[in-house]
């Protein structure tokens, strides 16, 4: 487990490191102001993603304890 996880951190510190570049539709977005929307989409997703994922782990936690108590 460990494993994977050093793995992925890995992996996303070196997609950070090519991040750094000039990217233009970027640039065109923060000119335009477009750039807080986007942020905003992106976040929405997110968070989104976390509350799904929260009410499943609470179901799994459920099925986990009935299963346990028969």
């Amino acid at each position: 487990m460990k494993t994977y996880i050093l793995t992925l951190l890995f992996s996303l510190t070196s997609f950070l490191g090519l991040a750094q570049s000039e990217i233009e539709m970027a640039d065109k977005f923060r000119a335009d102001g477009k750039i807080y929307v986007v942020i905003a989409v992106v976040l929405v997703i997110l968070i989104g993603l976390f509350i799904y994922l929260m009410s499943l782990d609470k179901k799994v936690s459920a099925l986990e304890k009935e299963i346990k108590n028969k």
